[in-house]
């Protein structure tokens, strides 16, 4: 009896891959930690408050553990129309957030043109840096220039911003300048964050 409830509870813990009614692919590589996170109930409200024209940006989901959360201290990334969350989530609102900042990832590689053409967005975001510069600079965190010119990724820049400057001193410098820390790693950074 003890082995049928077993094998039961790991058929019920077993997630199935399925396919939303948009045509979204959910793919489980790795079984979700956290068990009683509902994914496709977290799916369909993602769904629901994206236009139709802009989902199919992204055409799979994968869930799972892989290199590049730990390599880049990430826990989802977009890479050629799929994105890739972790299977550690805190909750449905985690799955629905990271759906959304990837998904804004897929939008940028569709609209790039549209999103940045105009080079208001652009804009914007360096003129946030240089003053985002002066503000370090005042509060003595002194880095080159050139570190905030650079509106491209930058893996020594965002490890001046998190490892020198500190998450607390850098939302504090931030403060309504940019929506949190990560926003101001770089220009694509910055969009998805406000999308």
């Amino acid at each position: 009896m003890e082995q049928l409830i077993e094998r039961l509870k790991k058929q019920q813990n077993s997630r199935i891959d399925f396919y939303t009614p948009t045509g979204l692919h959910v793919y489980f590589k790795d079984q979700m930690l956290d068990d009683l996170i509902d994914v496709e109930s977290s799916v369909a409200k993602f769904e629901s408050m994206i236009p139709r024209h802009l989902l199919s940006c992204v055409e799979m989901v994968v869930f799972g553990d892989f290199k590049e959360f730990h390599e880049r201290s990430i826990n989802a990334f977009y890479d050629s129309g799929t994105v890739y969350i972790s299977n550690l989530q805190d909750d449905q609102d985690d799955i629905i957030d990271d759906l959304i900042h990837e998904l804004s990832h897929g939008i940028e590689e569709q609209y790039g043109y549209h999103i940045y053409g105009d080079k208001k967005i652009y804009n914007e975001f360096f003129n946030k840096r240089m003053h985002l510069y002066k503000i370090l600079w005042n509060m003595g965190f002194k880095a080159p220039k050139v570190f905030f010119q650079n509106t491209e990724y930058d893996q020594e820049f965002d490890e001046f911003l998190h490892q020198k400057v500190g998450y607390e001193n850098l939302n504090n410098a931030l403060t309504g300048l940019f929506i949190n820390p990560y926003a101001a790693t770089s220009l694509r950074e910055y969009f998805a964050t406000g999308f």
